[in-house]
């Protein structure tokens, strides 16, 4: 027992695993579709770069049916935007911009007092129209169209002072919104940039407004 004791305790050497260096030689892995295989990016990985393509919605796609209005209403307001906003010295007109789709959306999400003007004005319009002719407002001919509207389009003193009538009131608001939406629609900023004209009333002036109001009477 004693010698065993004084024998010297063998080491214990801690052996270390070297990994082997791989020898594959598989090719590297293609690059994901829609990249172009440059490096690129600030730290030189590959960058992709896909291609897509867009299309605006309103160009390739129908408008909507009516939301707001019915049939009739809408097809009054049609009639209305034609006659109150033509297309005047190479200039698109209302019908031209797709006012009435954009106010048929608009009115659908305005305040209360304003949808009932514009369906109770409409509703009168066509009221009229079979009082005196018996069909809708958007079936007159010119000449009977102008005979209704013409006692309705009355002289505004003051911006904001709107007729106390109500059919009055109507035709002076929707022939306001029918100029507005108009010279802010992208056919009518496309159609000015082409032509070379600097917009409608209002442009040049340093005013900063893209239309100043016309009296519906005067023009």
């Amino acid at each position: 027992m004693q010698a065993l004791a004084a024998l010297p305790a063998a080491p214990i050497v801690a052996q270390q695993v070297t990994p082997q260096a791989s020898t594959s030689t598989a090719p590297p892995a293609a690059p994901p579709p829609g990249t172009t295989g440059r490096r690129g990016g600030r730290f030189g990985g590959a960058q992709a770069t896909p291609s897509l393509q867009t299309t605006a919605a309103d160009l390739v796609a129908d408008p909507a049916p009516p939301a707001f209005f019915n049939a009739q209403q809408f097809a009054a307001l049609r009639k209305l935007a034609g006659l109150l906003q033509p297309p005047l010295k190479g200039s698109p007109g209302a019908l031209d911009c797709g006012v009435p789709e954009f106010l048929d959306f608009l009115i659908g999400v305005s305040p209360a007092d304003r949808q009932q003007l514009y369906k109770t004005g409409l509703d009168s319009l066509n009221a009229q129209a079979k009082k005196q002719h018996g069909k809708t407002f958007a079936d007159l001919d010119a000449s009977q169209a102008d005979a209704i509207l013409k006692p309705l389009l009355v002289a505004i003193p003051w911006d904001e002072d709107l007729p106390k009538d109500p059919l009055k009131h109507f035709v002076a608001q929707a022939h306001r919104d029918f100029r507005t939406a108009t010279v802010n629609s992208r056919v009518y900023a496309t159609s000015a940039t082409s032509s070379g004209r600097r917009g409608g009333r209002g442009f040049g002036g340093g005013t900063g407004l893209l239309w100043l109001p016309i009296d519906p009477v005067k023009g």
